[in-house]
């Protein structure tokens, strides 16, 4: 199996695990976008956590043995499995973080910036190098992270840059030491799990509706789901917890 979920306390672990670097094959795109589409419809997690198994690679991008025998033919119906990959994780309704545990290249990078938050291992590598293999890619959902400078130099050197300067960039909100990489994601999934199911989700839908919104619109629209969300018991437990100073407890509903 190419692609593990597990569930604990509230928080769902999805691993790619394709030996040796977890690159990515047309059939694991579409696993992947199978289980984001379906992660969080239930109230049985609240945050994900998105990670690569082993120690050599995050994801290494697509594997290049399955492209080198695609044709320009069969590119468009390629490209739309893809796509559906990357939405499926951004428009996930729960928050998603990517734990990266090593080199993060091509859709790989691109898997990492469509998650809501990004914690790298101090050895995870980030890299555009599509140009190195005759492709385009990626540099959409880098730029809603990065500058357009340090974008265009990864574009178009296809060279990687390391956890430190993803980091000065804003490519990656954390770097850590490997071995702390998955308890400092699930200590930040159990905060973030910890809080209310549904304001999650309106959080969360939110957050993608007004990223490319103008200012006063974008807030408008996030007014919007805060009206929605009075209209639920687990919005007035929580102005009633933080009022009586103790914990809420949180019904889904």
């Amino acid at each position: 199996m190419s692609l593990r979920l597990e569930k604990s306390d509230d928080i769902a672990i999805v691993t790619l695990d394709r030996p040796p670097v977890n690159a990515l094959t047309l059939a694991l795109y579409g696993e992947i976008a199978d289980l984001f589409e379906s992660l969080g419809n239930e109230l049985d997690v609240h945050c994900a956590i998105f990670t690569g198994a082993g120690n050599r690679a995050f994801c290494a991008g697509l594997d290049l043995n399955e492209f080198l025998s695609a044709t320009p033919e069969q590119d468009p119906e390629r490209a739309a499995i893809v796509r559906r990959t990357f939405s499926a994780v951004y428009r996930c309704p729960i928050p998603v973080i990517a734990a990266i545990n090593g080199p993060a290249l091509g859709a790989g990078s691109v898997l990492a910036t469509v998650c809501d938050i990004r914690i790298a291992a101090s050895n995870a590598r980030f890299g555009t190098p599509e140009i190195n293999v005759g492709r385009c890619g990626g540099a959409a959902h880098h730029g809603r992270l990065i500058p357009q400078g340090a974008l265009r130099r990864m574009y178009f050197t296809g060279e990687p840059i390391g956890a430190q300067e993803a980091f000065r960039l804003g490519l990656i909100d954390e770097v850590v030491e490997p071995e702390d990489l998955m308890l400092t994601a699930l200590k930040l999934a159990a905060k973030i799990a910890a809080k209310s199911p549904l304001g999650l989700r309106y959080a969360k839908q939110a957050l993608n509706d007004i990223e490319s919104m103008p200012l006063e619109a974008a807030y408008e629209h996030e007014q919007g789901y805060s009206t929605k969300l009075m209209y639920t018991e687990d919005a007035r437990e929580a102005t009633r917890a933080s009022v009586e100073k103790r914990a809420p407890v949180f019904k889904g509903r």
